[in-house]
This record gives structure tokens, sequence and C-alpha cells, in this order.
């Protein structure tokens, strides 16, 4: 069927942080929401009506986990990005962050030392130091309009007993998407010294054109035994109130540990409703997912070129993956504070802030709404800039 991604719709009535959280996030409600990562689209079909049909039973006790839901997501990898992973290999979390949350207090002691590239995710920075480990920082820098890795920063930093590395692919703020070449560097320096890969994969189906996601694991049977891979519905198909995602591990003993930490916790199973929605991502999802691509290409593109017309100050970085537009604000000479003031209450746009000190003086707009909102938007920004 043909989807419809300019329609507006109504999140009033539907509890959404994105929108109800606005003034515990900025301060004030009366502004455009771009700034967490969900979308402003009802997702596919066939995953409503699977969801309408369990509905439709009454009955929502506890779930058992069919053989055919870890098999939908190993035949989903397997056809979508020639990657044969089994589904023996895969556990369940509530969601990305909370299942490397465990594997950092399980694999890791307080004290150790975890490794990330930034700018990236917050929780990123957030996690580690709540959980008491030593956070190394190896800052990505841009090639020729590019964002890429530092590898000898990189190897330096490990040097010293890192024992954990949290990899965002593709990477979250930047849109970049890492290459087959350049993940194997990274990985084989992890290798070298000893360091255990976490990636987290959960915007992989968010790539677009001439660009292919790799998986860190899929490169070699080392990179696969060295890793544990967080990859969910969610991001791909606006599930993530549904709180699930598949943990893929190439170690056994380490997934039997997870394992036993779910089970003793009491936190093993998946909601009902998460349960048929993934299954019927993972099969039916598709259709919906090549035209969200296309959309959300053509708002990203759309972005680079009313900011390349109209505000000239301001500098874009067109990403290879994820439905983020990073701005490049510094030209506007604010402190980070001060362009955090600025965006909130002149421009009233809440776009997303704070990814590191690598990431002062940028912004991260969230295009995954109609295009009529994003381009209210930058008429905001533009005004806004325009008035200084």
């Amino acid at each position: 069927m043909k989807y419809n991604f300019n329609t507006i719709t109504d999140r009033s009535n539907n509890f959404a942080a994105k929108y109800d959280e606005l003034g515990v996030k900025f301060g004030r409600e009366d502004i455009i929401p771009m700034w967490i990562a969900d979308m402003d689209f009802k997702t596919a079909e066939p995953i409503i009506d699977a969801m309408r049909e369990r509905l439709d039973q009454g009955i929502f006790g506890y779930v058992s986990r069919p053989d055919s839901y870890f098999e939908s997501v190993s035949q989903w990898y397997k056809k979508r990005h020639g990657w044969d992973v089994s589904s023996d290999c895969m556990s369940h979390s509530h969601g990305v962050i909370p299942g490397m949350v465990m594997m950092m207090q399980e694999f890791t002691e307080p004290g150790d030392k975890i490794i990330i590239q930034s700018p990236v995710y917050n929780e990123f920075f957030e996690i580690v130091e709540d959980h008491k480990r030593e956070l190394l920082v190896s800052s990505l820098k841009v090639v020729n309009g590019r964002y890429e890795m530092d590898y000898e920063d990189f190897e330096n930093k490990v040097k010293s007993g890192v024992k954990m590395f949290f990899l965002c692919n593709p990477h979250n703020p930047i849109g970049t998407v890492w290459t087959k070449e350049e993940l194997k560097k990274i990985g084989d320096i992890c290798i070298k010294y000893g360091v255990q890969v976490v990636s987290d994969e959960i915007h992989c189906e968010l790539v677009y054109k001439n660009n292919k996601y790799t998986p860190f694991a899929s490169i070699s049977k080392e990179f696969f035994e060295n890793s544990i891979t967080c990859v969910a519905p969610s991001k791909t198909f606006n599930l993530a109130g549904l709180q699930t995602s598949i943990i893929i591990f190439g170690n056994k003993e380490q997934k039997d540990t997870y394992d036993h930490l779910l089970q003793i916790n009491d936190i093993k199973r998946n909601n009902c409703f998460s349960l048929v929605a993934t299954e019927a991502a993972y099969r039916h999802g598709e259709e919906w997912l090549d035209q969200l691509l296309e959309y959300l290409h053509e708002n990203l593109q759309f972005v680079n070129n009313y900011i390349e017309s109209n505000i000239p100050k301001l500098k874009t970085y067109v990403p290879e993956g994820t439905y983020f537009s990073w701005i490049d604000c510094r030209e506007l000479g604010m402190t980070a504070e001060e362009l955090k003031e600025f965006t909130i209450n002149e421009v009233k746009v809440g776009f997303g802030l704070w990814y590191g000190k690598e990431s002062e003086g940028f912004i991260r707009m969230n295009v995954a709404c109609p295009r009529s909102v994003i381009e209210e938007a930058l008429n905001r920004l533009k005004t806004a800039i325009d008035k200084l």
C-alpha cells in the first residue's frame, strides 16, 4: 500500500514524551519538538493489524515467546543485510540502553575504563559515569566534510587498559554510516588490546542511497566472538514505546550469563504487544520502510537546501544514516548555554543540544515528521537569526 508521510497526526492524547515532557526538558511548552528520537508517523499497517488482532483477544497475561520471534529477526538480517546470524545467539532486552547497562555491570567492574567516540548519544556518557566506570573519550574528526574515527587517538587511549568500547553504528547524532573498512580498523585495535565491543546498531535500517550498513559482528568470526550487538525495531518502525530490543551475542558464555540475569530479575519476557509487533515488523514491514526511507531522505535534503539558501551562517552535515540533521551553528558566536537559550526562547524549537563537548555549537534536528513541520521550524530559525 501507499503511505502518506505528510499527514499530521494529533499526539495530544498519545502520552508522547516528545510533547508532554517539553516543559520539563525546555521550560516551556509552546515550541516545536524536534529533540527526542521518535517519529511523528504512524507505523506500518501490518504492525497495527497484528496489535489490533492481539487486542481483540482481550486477555493480556504473561506471554511465552515463540521460536518464530527471533527467527523473524534472523531472517530479516540475512535478507536485508546479508548477515546470517542464528536466532540461537539472540536474547531479549527492554531497550538497547538497559541492555548495555546490564552488560557493563556484568562484564566490567566499577573503576574499569570504557571508551566512547564523541560527539555521541548523550546516554553513553551518563550510563558509564552513573555506574562508576571511568569514561574515556576519543573525539571524532571532520575530514573533507565527513566525520571520521581518529584511530591513533583511539589506540593511544585503549592502551591504558580499556575493558569495553561502546560503538555507535550508524553514529548518532552525526549520521555517519561506518564502512566495513572503518569498522575493521577499529575492531582490529580492540582485538589487539582485548577490548570488548558493545555495538549500538539501533539506527541500522535508516541508511540512505549509496551508503551501506555493515553489522560490526558480521565482518569476521573473531569480531563476532568479541562483540555484543544491540538492535531493535524501535527506531526503524517507531515502536520505542513498546520497549523491546534484541541483543546478539557472539560468545555463548556471555549470553548464558546475560540470560540468567534476565531470569533472576524477572525481566525475561516481552510484553504481549511488543511480541507480535516486532515479528510483524520484521516479516511484513519492508514495504513501509522503503517508502519511509525515501521520505526521510527528501526531508534531509530539504533541510540542507533551505539552510544553504536562507541561513548561510549555518552549515549542515547531510547524514548517511539516521533521521537527524546535524547543524553547525558556531558562526553565530554563541556559547553552548547561549545557543540553548536562543533556540528555546527565540526560535521556539526544541532541538537536541548536548552530545559531549565536541557537540558545542551544534544542534541535532529530528526530521522524522511531516515536511510542513520542518519548514515551519526552519522559518522560525531563519527569522530569529535574521534578528540578531
